[in-house]
């Protein structure tokens, strides 16, 4: 490889010296760190991120036909696990015709160039390419790292590559990609192979659903299955392709075309559906937030500070103060925070002003403008305010609006200050009830916005209710117009009642109504999946419902260094003692100590007492179920794939 042409094309030549003098060649390149970098002399910031991002492009693409895993994000435990896996397939349309006309070396580069731009997008969402396979590519969210939301990751990245692919220009060949995507339970992590060819394998149906459905797909299409379609909610506009035959599977698979991303009024509603589960146990919570609703409307602004783990009811109680104010004259306005757009400066506030004007995806620029003006007009804002919040929506200046000639630090101030304006303005007409949700993902723009929010609330009618979880600080506490408010588990009456509103007419055993009660320790949202979860399953405890596998694994993924810890206090049992793991660990003492505080930290487990003396708990049965076995077992054999009507080994 020709390094000085490489740092040329990246506009980067003046390194080629530095390179050259620290014998930096074609073989070494891909290897190179950050630390590297430095201490070959590049300085810039910028350089060494631009640097690391080509080299980690480098081994993108192997030469067509060839299948290795991606050393980069490989693994690194040695055992087979147990997982909720979502797998993409992803293939390159009329490869065999390009194949028949192309000589081969402009191929490999057409190949190539498919190949890199598939791995970018599905990094850029922390998945993990697998295999490439020629013109396919096999794809994992949720391995070797789990998120909450593998599945929509998984349906972004389809969309993101048949974007991707379908801009390609090389060789004057046009390009078109197909997708399949399915989710399920799977034994993922055995090394088979040798060499450059070993690889981690993947066992269970998913996968090949997974295959057979981008087989099945027309180009340019994502096609899901039934399992992911139910993770994703309504987050994405789709085309039902009713059941299909797919070859190697006895009964027709449903099947769902996804579209685009839909434009929802949040992530709580689409994913959580028109129809919410009645709100138990928060009585003392809805009051204190009515309190301030009146101090509010009085004209003395109030800011309340939701805190609460996930799934714990956060967006729920936001949801039911507004049901309370259904009748009321107020002004509504509710924000969201997106953990795919915190580098995207005032996304929540960008967000609300199309939903609120009813942008359409086909709108040309000027309807949209046209909508954005009638909405902005109820505020009566100056004309700059009106070319300023355009220029935020990428929208064209107007001869009725034009934009002021202003550098970018003094136009990211005069915007701000314009939406500030705009809310008082709103307030001034009627009582303004705004929900901020999720500000553990906002970005720093929007941080702004919201101090100066919290700030300006004070002399308005408005209540601003912030919500978040628990590792977001919030610099507001103890300013006079601000309350706290943490959101607690539910206790065994109230779950045992939440329990029976969800069961409805059906009238669950109550050993089975126990069981879950006390597996979910409180959390209304695994409540609400594991009596669902029972109810389809015929009044019979069958395993963590699919909805909740990528959340509890995520937490364990990001606790990877002590997992070990937490398996075997897993097989001990919901409450081990720190001097019976400590036996049967076999560990040095101080690493075991560190391990059990990153737990206690994680709040994965709870600790009474002072190590030799301490005991530990599991927060809830789910998550030390989740913790057992995750690997193949322990005879090395390998574990047969796991089967919808499985018993799950329940605590």
């Amino acid at each position: 490889m020709d390094v000085v042409a490489w740092l040329r094309g990246l506009g980067l030549e003046r390194y080629a010296p530095a390179f050259r003098d620290n014998d930096v060649d074609g073989e070494v390149l891909p290897a190179l760190t950050s630390e590297d970098l430095i201490s070959i002399g590049v300085t810039s910031v910028g350089h060494r991120r631009k640097l690391l991002a080509a080299i980690a492009l480098l081994g993108a693409a192997p030469p067509a036909g060839t299948v290795r895993a991606e050393p980069r994000d490989a693994p690194t435990l040695a055992d087979a696990e147990r997982r909720q896996l979502t797998v993409m397939f992803c293939d390159l349309v009329g490869s065999t015709e390009l194949s028949s006309r192309l000589d081969p070396e402009d191929l490999r580069e057409v190949i190539g160039a498919y190949h890199r731009a598939v791995a970018d997008v599905v990094r850029s969402l922390d998945g993990f390419v697998a295999k490439y396979m020629g013109d396919g590519v096999l794809i994992y969210f949720g391995y070797p790292r789990a998120h909450e939301d593998d599945a929509e990751r998984a349906v972004r990245a389809g969309l993101g590559v048949i974007d991707a692919v379908g801009r390609l220009e090389v060789k004057s060949v046009e390009l078109r990609s197909r997708v399949g995507i399915a989710t399920g339970l799977v034994v993922v992590g055995d090394l088979i192979g040798e060499g450059s060819a070993q690889e981690q394998s993947v066992v269970g149906e998913t996968p090949n659903l997974a295959a057979r459905l981008q087989a099945l797909a027309e180009a340019d299409a994502v096609v899901i299955a039934a399992a992911t379609r139910r993770l994703v909610g309504d987050l994405f506009e789709y085309r039902d392709l009713g059941a299909i035959e797919v070859k190697g599977i006895a009964a027709p698979v449903p099947a769902w075309q996804v579209l685009r991303p839909n434009v929802v009024a949040s992530r709580f509603d689409a994913l959580r559906g028109a129809a919410l589960s009645p709100l138990i146990g928060r009585d003392e919570e809805i009051e204190l937030l009515l309190r301030r609703w009146a101090r509010a409307k009085a004209g003395d602004g109030q800011v309340v500070l939701v805190s609460g783990e996930s799934g714990i009811g956060k967006s729920r109680i936001a949801a039911a103060l507004q049901e309370r104010f259904h009748t009321e004259p107020h002004l509504s306005l509710r924000y969201f925070c997106s953990p795919y757009h915190q580098d995207s400066a005032l996304f929540p506030f960008i967000d609300q002003l199309g939903r609120e004007s009813g942008f359409a995806h086909d709108d040309p620029p000027v309807a949209k403008l046209g909508k954005l003006e009638a909405l902005l007009s109820s505020a009566a804002p100056a004309e700059e305010d009106v070319a300023l919040i355009a220029d935020l929506l990428s929208l064209p200046a107007s001869e009725r609006h034009p934009l002021p000639n202003l550098s970018p630090q003094r136009k990211k101030e005069r915007t701000l200050e314009a939406l500030i304006r705009q809310v008082k303005g709103l307030a001034h007409q009627q009582p303004v009830l705004m929900v901020f949700e999720d500000a553990h993902w906002i970005d720093p723009t929007s941080r702004e916005l919201l101090d100066l929010t919290v700030e300006h609330v004070r002399s308005l009618p408005m209540l601003l209710i912030v919500t978040f979880r628990p590792e977001f600080q919030p610099p507001w506490s103890g300013q006079p117009q601000v309350s706290m408010l943490t959101l607690n588990r539910l206790d065994r009456r109230d779950r045992t009642a939440l329990v029976a509103q969800i069961a409805g007419r059906t009238a669950l055993p109550d050993e089975i109504v126990g069981q879950i009660a006390d597996r979910t320790d409180g959390v209304p949202l695994f409540v609400e999946e594991l009596t669902k979860s029972v109810l389809e399953s015929g009044v019979s405890l069958v395993g963590i419902p699919t909805t909740l596998h990528d959340s509890l694994m995520a937490r364990l993924d990001r606790l990877a260094s002590v997992r070990q810890v937490a398996q075997i206090g897993a097989a001990i049992g919901r409450d081990f003692s720190y001097e019976l793991l400590c036996a049967v660990s076999r560990l040095p003492e101080e690493e075991l100590r560190a391990a059990l505080g990153r737990l206690v930290a994680s709040e994965l487990v709870f600790q009474r007492g002072t190590p030799p003396d301490a005991v530990y708990t599991f927060k809830h049965a789910l998550a030390r179920r989740r913790s057992r076995h995750p690997g193949g077992s322990r005879s090395g054999r390998r574990r047969r794939a796991p089967r919808p009507d499985d018993p799950a080994p329940w605590l």
